[in-house]
C-alpha cells in the first residue's frame, strides 16, 4: 500500500530527475549531519577514555594506560554481541557485496549501534580509522532512502554509492575523492545520470561539513616545490617500498581475522583481548592509539624527525590495526593506511635528506607521497588516493611525484596480492566482483584450471610414421612439437600429415604448423576460446609468460565443456551467496551456511525426518551446480550446503546434525 507522499508524487507526475536530485540533496545533508554527530561522539569518547580515564589511571603508573583499550574492548564487544550480531564482511566489503549481489539493500537499522561501537573503539585507543563508519553511515542512509521510495534496485545501488561518496566527503572534507571512491570501489562503473546523483550528494555533504567545521584542509603542510628531476628516483624507491608494505597490510588484516575467529572464547570478549595487545604496545608507542591524525600532522609539519621512531610507529600501526579489526573493534582501514604511509615516507625522507644533503629534500613531501602510495596499494583505488591527498593537503605541487609513486606501489602490491583489502574478503568466500557486477561465467575460470598438464608431445626430428603411431597409441588428433632443447617448436595434427609420404621418412618438423596461437595459464577461458574461434582451431599450447618457448600444458575445445561445468558450479555458489545476503538483509537475522559431512546424523535422511530445533528455518540448499529450496521429502546428502536461520542453541544443534 502506497504512502501518502508516494501517491502525491504519482498525482503530480514529478520527473525522476527532480525526485532523485531532491533525494541526493537530502542524502548529502543527512550524511553530513550523521558524520558530524559521529565525529562529536568520537571526541566525547576520546575525552572520556584517553583524557579523563587515562589521566586518572596515570597516577598509578604509565603502564595503566593499557587498561583503557581493554575496557573499551569490553564495551564494544557487548554492543556488537547484543545490538549488531555477526557481520559476514567487515565494513566497506559488506557494502560492495550488497551493491553487487542484493540490490544495495543494507541493514540500516543497525547503523546507530555501529556508529556507537566505532566511536568507542576509536576513543578508547583502538588502532582503527573513522572513514569506514562514515561510509557506512552514508551508504545505509542511501539504502534507507531507496527502501522508503520503493525504487528499483539500480536506483538503490546508486543511492548507496552516493551515500558512500558523501561519507568520504564528510570524513575527509574531500568531495572529489568521495566521488571517485564511489566509482572506483563501490560501483566499479557509473552512468551519466548516476554520476550526477553521486556528485550532488558528495558536494552537499562537503558544504555542510565546511559550514560546521571550517574550510581548512585536514593537514597543513609547509611550502614545497618539485625542484629537480633527480628527486624522481627517490620517489620511485618509495613506491617500491610502499607496494610490498601495502600487500603485507592486507595479508595481516585477514591473518588476524582468522586468528581471532578461531580463538575459542566468547565473541564479546575478543575485543578486550585485542585491546590488551594494543594497550601493551601503546605503553611504549602511545601515538598508535586512535586514528593518529595528530601524529600525521606532526610528521607533515616537520615536528617529528626521529627516524627510528617513525619506522617504529609504522611497524606498530601495521600490526596493531589488523589486531584491532581482527579482534572485533569497529573502525576503518583508510586512516591507518595513511598513517603507515606517512611514517614510511617521513622516515625515508629524513634518511634521504641525511644521505643526500645536496638535493634540498623535504621529508614532509615524501610523507605525503607515502600516504597516497600505501593507501592506493591497499585499496587498489589510485585516483581516490591521489585526489584524497590533494584535497586533504590542498597542495598541487606534489602531484607529479605523487602519481609516479602511487602507480609503482599499486603495480607491486597487485603483483604480490591481487585482491584489495576489501575484495580479498569477498574472494575468500568465492565471490569475484568486477566493475560492481558478477563476472561472466567463463571469465571466472583460468586456463590453468582446465588445461591438460604435461600433454603428449613429439620431437621435431621424429618421422611422420613414428608420429602417426604415437598419436594413434595415445588416441589424440593433435599434439605440440618440441625441438631438441625441449622448447616449443610447433603443433601437428593428423590433418597436417594426410599428404605425407611415409616411405621417405619425412620429419615432423617439416609438416607441423609453426605459426602458433598460444595462451597462458593465468588467462581466462573466455579470452582463450575467443581467440581459438577466430582461427577455428581445436587446441592451443599453453606457455609460460616469462618464457614463451616453455610448454606448460595444452588447451583443447573439449576442455571448454569442463570449464563451463566449473563455472556453473561457481555461478550457483555466487547465487547462493546472493540469496544469503538478501535473506540476512531483509529478515534482519543472522544467516548461516553449513556443509553436510559424510556420516553426519542428517546424511541420507529426508528433511522431514531430521529433528531440527524449533527456532531454525532451512532457507535454501546447494547441491553441485543446483540451488533450490528443499522440500520435506528431499534427501540430504554429504556435500550439500544448507543456508539456515538460527541463533544460540538452535545453531549449535544444526551444526551437530550436519557435522560428524
Amino acid at each position: 500500500m502506497k504512502t501518502s507522499w508516494l501517491r502525491w508524487l504519482d498525482r503530480h507526475q514529478i520527473s525522476d530527475s527532480a525526485v532523485l536530485g531532491t533525494v541526493a540533496v537530502g542524502l548529502g545533508l543527512a550524511t553530513g549531519i550523521g558524520v558530524w554527530l559521529f565525529k562529536e561522539m568520537i571526541l566525547l569518547s576520546h575525552n572520556f577514555f584517553l583524557e579523563w580515564l587515562g589521566g586518572l589511571l596515570e597516577t598509578y603508573g604509565t603502564w595503566t594506560i593499557a587498561i583503557v583499550p581493554i575496557l573499551g574492548g569490553l564495551i564494544v564487544g557487548i554492543i556488537q554481541f547484543n545490538f549488531i550480531g555477526v557481520e559476514r564482511y567487515h565494513g566497506v566489503a559488506g557494502i560492495i557485496e550488497s551493491v553487487a549481489l542484493s540490490g544495495g539493500r543494507l541493514r540500516y537499522w543497525r547503523t546507530p549501534a555501529k556508529a556507537l561501537a566505532s566511536a568507542v573503539s576509536i576513543g578508547a585507543g583502538a588502532s582503527v580509522g573513522p572513514e569506514d563508519p562514515s561510509v557506512q553511515i552514508g551508504s545505509n542512509l542511501g539504502s534507507m532512502f531507496g527502501s522508503l521510495l520503493k525504487t528499483s534496485e539500480e536506483r538503490v545501488r546508486t543511492l548507496v554509492a552516493a551515500g558512500a561518496a558523501a561519507g568520504v566527503a564528510s570524513a575527509f572534507n574531500a568531495p572529489i575523492a568521495g566521488v571517485f571512491f564511489a566509482v572506483e570501489i563501490i560501483l566499479g562503473e557509473i552512468g551519466t545520470s548516476a554520476l550526477g546523483i553521486v556528485v550532488l550528494s558528495s558536494v552537499i555533504a562537503s558544504v555542510f561539513t565546511q559550514a560546521v567545521a571550517g574550510t581548512q584542509p585536514a593537514f597543513r603542510v609547509p611550502a614545497y616545490a618539485f625542484s629537480t628531476p633527480w628527486e624522481l628516483p627517490l620517489y620511485f624507491v618509495l613506491g617500491l617500498l610502499a607496494g610490498p608494505l601495502s600487500a603485507l597490510y592486507v595479508k595481516f588484516l585477514y591473518w588476524f581475522q582468522d586468528f581471532f575467529h578461531n580463538l575459542k572464547m566468547p565473541r564479546w570478549g575478543k575485543p578486550a583481548i585485542a585491546g590488551a595487545l594494543v594497550g601493551i604496545v601503546g605503553i611504549f608507542l602511545p601515538e598508535i592509539f586512535g586514528e593518529g591524525y595528530h601524529v600525521i600532522g606532526d610528521v607533515l609539519g616537520g615536528r617529528t624527525e626521529i627516524i627510528w621512531l617513525l619506522f617504529a610507529l609504522m611497524i606498530g600501526k601495521l600490526v596493531m590495526t589488523p589486531v584491532s579489526i581482527g579482534g572485533g573493534f569497529a573502525g576503518g582501514v583508510f586512516a591507518p593506511a595513511l598513517f603507515i604511509g606517512a611514517m614510511l615516507g617521513g622516515g625515508f625522507g629524513h634518511l634521504a635528506q641525511m644521505l643526500l644533503p645536496g638535493l634540498n629534500i623535504y621529508p614532509a613531501a615524501f610523507a605525503m607521497v607515502g600516504m597516497a602510495a600505501v593507501l592506493a596499494g591497499a585499496v587498489h583505488a589510485p585516483l581516490t588516493a591521489i585526489l584524497l591527498l590533494f584535497e586533504m593537503t590542498r597542495d598541487y605541487r606534489i602531484i607529479l611525484p605523487l602519481m609516479f609513486a602511487v602507480v609503482i606501489s599499486l603495480l607491486i602490491s597487485r603483483y604480490i596480492e591481487s585482491d584489495s583489502v576489501y575484495m580479498l574478503g569477498l574472494a575468500r568466500k568465492g565471490i569475484r566482483i568486477e566493475r560492481g557486477r558478477d563476472l561472466e561465467v567463463l571469465e571466472r575460470i583460468t586456463v590453468d584450471e582446465v588445461m591438460t598438464e604435461s600433454p603428449p608431445f613429439l620431437r621435431e626430428d621424429m618421422s611422420v610414421k613414428e608420429a602417426i603411431d604415437y598419436m594413434t597409441e595415445h588416441r589424440v588428433h593433435g599434439v605440440p612439437v618440441l625441438n631438441r632443447r625441449g622448447e616449443l617448436y610447433g603443433i601437428v595434427t593428423m590433418h597436417d600429415m594426410r599428404d605425407s609420404d611415409l616411405d621417405h621418412k619425412e620429419r615432423i618438423g617439416d609438416v607441423c604448423a609453426r605459426d602458433l596461437l598460444v595462451t597462458y595459464p593465468d588467462e581466462t577461458i573466455g579470452a582463450a576460446l575467443r581467440r581459438m574461434s577466430v582461427r577455428d582451431i581445436g587446441r592451443m599450447p599453453v606457455v609460460s609468460r616469462e618464457n614463451p618457448k616453455l610448454l606448460v600444458g595444452l588447451l583443447r575445445r573439449s576442455d571448454a565443456i569442463r570449464a563451463y561445468d566449473i563455472a556453473l558450479k561457481r555461478h550457483a555458489l555466487l547465487r547462493h551467496r546472493a540469496q544469503q545476503a538478501r535473506l540476512g538483509t531483509f529478515s534482519g537475522v543472522d544467516v548461516h551456511e553449513i556443509a553436510i559431512q559424510p556420516g553426519a546424523q542428517c546424511d541420507g535422511q529426508a528433511v522431514r525426518d531430521v529433528e531440527w530445533p524449533r527456532d531454525c528455518v532451512i532457507a535454501s540448499m546447494r547441491r553441485g551446480s543446483r540451488l533450490f529450496i528443499p522440500r520435506g521429502e528431499t534427501i540430504l546428502k554429504a556435500g550439500d550446503v544448507l543456508v539456515f536461520v538460527a541463533e544460540g542453541e538452535a545453531r549449535k544443534t544444526v551444526v551437530q546434525l550436519c557435522q560428524k
